[in-house]
Order: structure tokens, then C-alpha cells, then sequence
């Protein structure tokens, strides 16, 4: 009796070969992530060779002498010395920051006050009027600017409205206007940044629980209370997105600068990447204008990430 039971009792084998299915499983699994490396390369070495190596290159550049055409030779910390021994880098710094009001913290409060206004309500032409106001974003920087430099000119359409509402002592080249230029400047980054955190914003109100709204309305919570303690909370995540790359605009912004205005009058309205393309192109010095972005960088760096610090949600 026991030799005929002994064959049936083999379930202890059974377990080495489900281990073995699991081995021979090991290749296809080891196959699949290389075939996902596969997908990711392309990208990655988009990534490498227009991001990474250029930064890499330009921190090499920063600690050399060198005009572009002559052989380059060691300079050390000399450009970095030199930069911030130049008042004009402080001055742009602040023109920066400066400009972090207009491009950042006024498209911020903007959009919060469309998104209270259009939010859970649908009526006719909201479609229309949502692609007008995110229009200045699929626009190019280039053009925008041209287009406010003849709305700000001295005939410009900014004019003519202040001597139809009878403003007309108070017109002038705004532009070129020693005190309010970089104001006019700050403005046209306000009409760019605003409709891009709008969106932001309407989008990220529209995942947010009805039931809440629903419970603070059985609270006796009104409207602004509504939107301040549920609304603008449900959107916090989306407040860091829009400041974080609306201060990165203002930091980084070159092409509305030099569209516009150039960095005048008078300088009082140069910025750090302004400063990077004239000590390249113009002055030919390269290893300066490197040095010069890379403390650009850290500007950046430093700033988004108090940025993200104090937008942080504590909850996550």
C-alpha cells in the first residue's frame, strides 16, 4: 500500500517547477524593460544633447578666456569676478524681480479672479471667450512685443484712448519713459501670464469634490468664503505650477525685453539675459556672458524653489 501511494505523493516537486516557470519568466520580464529603455531613449538623448550637454558646456566655458574665434585659455574664477564686481548685473537683478510682480503674482491673482467668475458656469461664448484669453500664449513672444511697441507708441492705440477719455496730458512714449518703462514692460508680461494661470486654475477647480461646495453652502458659507476656503485650497497645486513657470518668465525673459526695448531708456530696463546676449554677440566675450548665465541659473534655481517651498501643499 505504501509503494502505491508513495506516486501520489509528489505535490513538494510541484513547487521547483512552478519556481522554474518563474526563472524562465525572469528573461521576458528582464526583455521588457529593455524594450521600455528603448522607448525612452530617444527622448533622453534629445534631453542630453540639448539640455544637458549644453549647460555642461557653458560651466566649462565660464572658467575661460575666449572670443568665439581665437583659441580659448584658463581664466579661472576671473569672469565670475568680474561679473559681480559690474553694478549692471545687480541692477538687472532687481529689474528681475521687479518683473516677478507683473509676470508672477499679478497673472496669478488674475486668474483666480476669472476662475471665481467663470467657475460652474456655462453660458454662451465661454468656449470663445476661454481660447481669447489663453490666445497671447500660443502667440510668439517676437510678435507680441512688436505689437505693443506700436500700442505704447506716441500715436499708438494707448494714446488715442487717453485723449478720447480726456486723459490726453498724462499720453506719452510709455516705452520710452525713464520711470515707467519697465512698468509698461511688467504689463505686457501681466496680459501674456494671465490667461495661461487662468486655465490652470479653471482646470484644476474642475477636479474639486461638488460635495464640499455643498457642505460649506450648509454652513452658511458664501460665496467668497467658498472660494477661499475650498476653491483657491483645491487649487494649490496648480498656484505652484503657474508661479513656478510664470517666475521663470520673469527671470529668464529676453526676447520681450529686447523687442521692446532693448534694455533702455538708460538701462532701466536691462535684465540678466539681456546682459548674456550683449556680452556674447556684442562684446564677444563668451566666457563672461557664461559665467553670467550661470549665475543666471542659480537666480533661477533659488527663486522657483522658494517659490515651491512656500506654495507647497501640506498635505502631500
Amino acid at each position: 500500500m505504501a509503494r502505491e501511494l508513495s506516486p501520489a505523493v509528489s505535490p513538494p516537486r510541484a513547487a521547483p517547477a512552478r519556481g522554474g516557470e518563474r526563472a524562465a519568466a525572469g528573461p521576458p520580464r528582464r526583455r521588457g524593460r529593455a524594450r521600455g529603455w528603448l522607448y525612452v531613449l530617444p527622448a533622453l538623448a534629445v534631453y542630453l544633447g540639448f539640455a544637458i550637454w549644453p549647460a555642461l558646456n557653458t560651466l566649462r566655458l565660464s572658467f575661460l578666456t575666449w572670443d568665439g574665434i581665437l583659441p580659448p585659455v584658463w581664466a579661472g574664477f576671473s569672469n565670475y569676478i568680474k561679473i559681480f564686481r559690474d553694478s549692471a548685473l545687480y541692477e538687472a537683478i532687481l529689474h528681475s524681480l521687479a518683473l516677478i510682480v507683473f509676470f508672477s503674482v499679478i497673472p496669478i491673482a488674475v486668474g483666480l479672479l476669472m476662475t471665481a467668475l467663470l467657475m460652474g458656469k456655462v453660458r454662451r461664448g465661454m468656449t470663445f471667450f476661454r481660447i481669447i484669453f489663453f490666445l497671447p500664449q500660443v502667440l510668439p513672444l517676437v510678435a507680441v512685443g512688436i505689437t505693443w511697441r506700436w500700442l505704447y507708441g506716441e500715436s499708438g492705440v494707448v494714446n488715442q484712448f487717453l485723449d478720447l477719455v480726456g486723459l490726453g496730458s498724462i499720453t506719452r512714449a510709455w516705452l520710452g519713459d525713464y520711470g515707467l518703462a519697465l512698468i509698461a514692460l511688467g504689463l505686457i508680461g501681466t496680459w501674456v501670464m494671465s490667461g495661461l494661470c487662468m486655465m490652470l486654475f479653471l482646470a484644476g477647480a474642475q477636479k474639486i469634490d461638488p460635495s464640499l461646495y455643498e457642505a460649506a453652502r450648509l454652513d452658511g458659507a458664501g460665496a467668497f468664503r467658498q472660494f477661499r476656503h475650498v476653491t483657491v485650497p483645491g487649487v494649490r497645486r496648480e498656484i505652484t505650477v503657474a508661479g513656478v513657470i510664470t517666475t521663470i518668465a520673469a527671470l529668464a525673459s529676453f526676447d520681450l525685453v529686447f523687442v521692446t526695448t532693448n534694455g533702455g531708456p538708460a538701462g532701466q530696463t536691462n535684465v540678466p539675459g539681456l546682459l548674456v546676449y550683449r556680452l556674447a554677440f556684442n562684446e564677444g566675450d563668451i566666457g563672461g556672458a557664461s559665467a553670467l548665465a550661470v549665475v543666471l541659473t542659480v537666480i533661477v534655481v533659488a527663486v522657483v524653489s522658494a517659490v515651491r517651498y512656500f506654495t507647497r501643499d501640506d498635505q502631500s
